[in-house]
C-alpha cells in the first residue's frame, strides 16, 4: 500500500486489542482497502459471496428474480425499523 492514510474506526474493545499488533493492523488495513476498492471486479471478495449466495439460491430453485424480491423486502423493512 503505497498511499496509506490514517483512519479512525469504531471497533469492538477485543478487536482493539488484536490491533495492537502492527503486523496485524497492516493486515486488517489490507483487507480493508482491498474489500473498498479492489483490483478488478473479480477480486470484489463481497460481488464474489454474493455470487455464491446466488448460486446456492438458483440450485435450490430461486430465481434471480425472487432472490432480488426478498432483498427488496428485506431492504424495505429495515429502512421502517429506523
Amino acid at each position: 500500500m503505497d498511499d496509506v492514510v490514517m483512519v479512525p474506526i469504531p471497533v469492538s474493545r477485543e478487536a482493539a486489542a488484536a490491533l495492537d499488533d502492527s503486523a496485524r493492523r497492516e493486515k486488517v488495513g489490507k483487507l480493508v482497502s482491498d474489500i473498498l476498492r479492489p483490483a478488478t471486479p473479480a477480486d470484489d471478495p463481497l460481488a464474489a459471496l454474493i455470487a455464491e449466495v446466488k448460486a446456492e439460491a438458483r440450485a435450490d430453485g430461486l430465481s434471480d428474480e425472487a432472490v432480488d424480491a426478498e432483498l427488496a423486502a428485506y431492504n424495505a423493512e429495515r429502512r421502517l425499523r429506523r
